[in-house]
């Protein structure tokens, strides 16, 4: 017998809540208007097997008037109503996510002030298209992993959920803290006094294990290749990994490596997301966790399978949302052989023997 949901205090409808329960993103999508239409098969088939929830990141650089020029900006827009189109028509719910690369990222460091006038410039151009669709069909997100300090964060989101919930009257906002949007950083953020907000979190602890064979050779994780999950230093794999490294002189891989015997073992995925629990508990608002998964290249397949079910079994068990990161790429879920859905994923995700 489940656990009840935790009683929670909020005014984000009961559909959406239910259609933010499983999904995953579709990162890069909006860049090609025709991906959708390619993939429609495999999306409707996706939906099929029970995923109700597509994140739909938008490059924010791309919908902001200092990066964009008005013709690219209006391309870009078109390309994300067409995508609303396409994929609500398939019942899927939609959550547009403004997802900044490093140019916004470097100005809302340097430029807080100014980078808060591109953000109200992108939710400008970002509104009246999502206005075209139900409010029980898309959510607005209001910036992915947002790389500013958490002060200047807070008053920052605190002053952009006001201005996109006056764009956007019935559309339930999204919004997660800063640092990448660990789930330990969710405590030192206050909940917003809009009520229909739903809180974003990522997961993707141990990054030895989740990120392993990393895309960029210069980063140690690169090194780290067949790390298992759960992690333990006694495990063959781990010793025979930890003298290959030692060997090699991979001094910053081995370092992570090491963190990763400590802190990694064990129930990891419930003792990191913790802290969201306790948030919860003391705040009493919707929580998502919309970014997860293992990049697949290196990681040994059931260890991987292994960790995908555990996020999700920990997520339902409290009764919240997730969306896989993501479907066709280096995290995806979809078999590289094949071109059709992961099996294996599949079941992982959903839970099923």
């Amino acid at each position: 017998m489940s656990e009840p949901c935790p009683p929670l205090t909020h005014q984000v409808p009961a559909e959406t809540i239910a259609a933010l329960a499983k999904g995953f993103n579709l990162a890069g999508w909006t860049d090609d208007p025709d991906m959708i239409a390619k993939a429609a098969k495999t999306l409707r088939e996706l939906r099929k097997s029970g995923m109700t929830h597509i994140r739909l990141p938008v490059p924010a650089e791309s919908v902001m008037s200092y990066y964009s020029s008005t013709e690219d900006r209006d391309a870009q827009l078109a390309a994300l109503d067409r995508a609303l189109r396409d994929l609500t028509a398939m019942g899927f719910f939609v959550s547009v996510d403004l997802h900044p690369n490093d140019a916004f990222n470097l100005m809302h460091k340097k430029a807080p002030a100014i980078a808060m006038g591109q953000l109200q410039d992108a939710w400008k151009a970002l509104a009246p298209v999502i206005a075209r669709y139900p409010a029980k069909a898309v959510s607005a997100e209001l910036l992915n992993e947002p790389d500013v300090s958490a002060d200047i964060w807070q008053a920052q989101a605190e002053q952009l959920a006001k201005f996109v919930r006056e764009l956007l009257p019935d559309t339930t906002i999204i919004v997660g803290p800063v640092n990448w949007q660990r789930p330990d950083s969710l405590e030192g953020f206050r909940a917003l006094s809009d009520p229909n907000v739903v809180y974003a979190i990522h997961f993707y602890d141990p990054m030895a294990f989740t990120h392993q064979g990393h895309w960029d050779a210069n980063d140690p994780l690169s090194d780290i290749r067949g790390l298992p999950y759960p992690i333990a230093a006694t495990d063959k794999p781990v010793v025979s990994l930890d003298a290959e490294l030692s060997a090699a002189h991979k001094t910053a891989a081995l370092k992570l490596l090491h963190e990763a015997t400590i802190h990694g073992a064990g129930d990891i995925v419930s003792t990191n997301l913790a802290p969201a629990i306790r948030w919860q508990q003391q705040n009493h608002r919707p929580i998502i966790i919309n970014e997860f998964g293992v990049l697949k290249a290196h990681a040994p397949r059931d260890s991987r399978l292994r960790w995908l079910r555990s996020v999700v079994e920990h997520a339902e068990q409290q009764c919240w949302g997730w969306a896989h990161w993501e479907m066709a790429q280096g995290f995806g879920l979809m078999d590289d052989k094949t071109g059709k859905p992961d099996n294996g994923v599949m079941r992982a995700l959903l839970r099923r023997p």
